[in-house]
């Protein structure tokens, strides 16, 4: 396999993993997968879905872990401690 070859997890296995904040599912997108509701991006390396909300990449507009829509709505809760 030459490095530059992306492959992903199994179909099985991204049908089972949610957002580990508000528990949406998730969309494949390039080599990450998204929040459906509240768009953190969870990075893909080497097949393994880097499932850390405290690692993930923001959405546009947010600039923080309490400003996600699901935090906002108290429909998931974070330690801002």
């Amino acid at each position: 396999m030459q490095e530059d070859d992306v492959t992903m997890p199994s179909k099985d296995l991204l049908d089972l993993l949610v957002c580990p904040l508000g528990h949406a599912p998730l969309r494949e997108e390039g080599e990450s997968l998204v929040c459906t509701r509240c768009g953190p991006r969870f990075a893909i390396k080497d097949d393994i879905p880097n499932m850390l909300i405290e690692e993930a990449t923001l959405p546009e507009g947010c600039s923080s872990l309490a400003d996600l829509p699901c935090v906002k709505a108290g429909d998931a809760k974070v330690d801002l401690g």
